[in-house]
């Protein structure tokens, strides 16, 4: 029973810094990175489609991003979901190339986007302890049901802290690998 409690403490957890890591990936730095442009829907044949199913995207050097269409008329379509997204950059046409160039970050941007990460990474710490809490519920819960003697809740109590800890630590190696990113730039 503690076993699970742990186990499911920990896969929640653990999704808590996947979540983390996939949300900062799509993260704009200085840098081109084809995740800028995962989530993007574009209309096609009446239904929306994920731009990498319509088109290849590719690196043509570090500050831009290639898109060609697999068919010639995906180009008007692409162009003007890429200008009605979040991303941020206008994109270049020629021919049936799309390019994204990718302008160098200001300081005033670099610093806003390192408060961004810090915040993403306290509402992950949030969430994890969210998850501690949940756990230690569940312990509380079987000890009151005598389930469980009080030196098997002390002990399940601190692996679920020192389980806490570790994850909070990682959370804070992610945010702060991502703010040292935004920064050398």
């Amino acid at each position: 029973m503690l076993n699970d409690i742990k186990r499911d403490a920990q896969t929640r957890m653990g999704k808590s810094i996947d979540a983390l890591k996939h949300d900062l990936s799509r993260l704009r730095t200085g840098r081109a990175s084809t995740t800028l442009v995962d989530n993007l829907k574009v209309p096609y044949y009446g239904s929306d489609m994920p731009l990498n199913q319509v088109a290849s995207i590719s690196l043509a050097d570090a500050r831009s991003i290639v898109i060609t269409p697999f068919e010639k008329n995906m180009v008007g379509p692409i162009e003007k979901a890429l200008l009605a997204s979040d991303v941020g950059i206008t994109p270049t046409t020629a021919g049936t190339v799309i390019r994204l160039n990718m302008p160098p970050l200001t300081e005033e941007r670099r610093r806003e986007l390192a408060k961004h990460v810090s915040h993403e990474g306290e509402n992950a710490k949030i969430a994890i302890r969210n998850v501690r809490r949940d756990a230690l519920q569940h312990v509380k819960d079987l000890l009151k049901e005598k389930k469980i003697t009080e030196d098997e809740e002390r002990k399940a109590d601190d692996e679920i802290q020192k389980l806490t800890d570790r994850f909070v630590k990682e959370v804070d190696t992610v945010a702060k690998a991502k703010e040292e990113e935004l920064m050398a730039m």
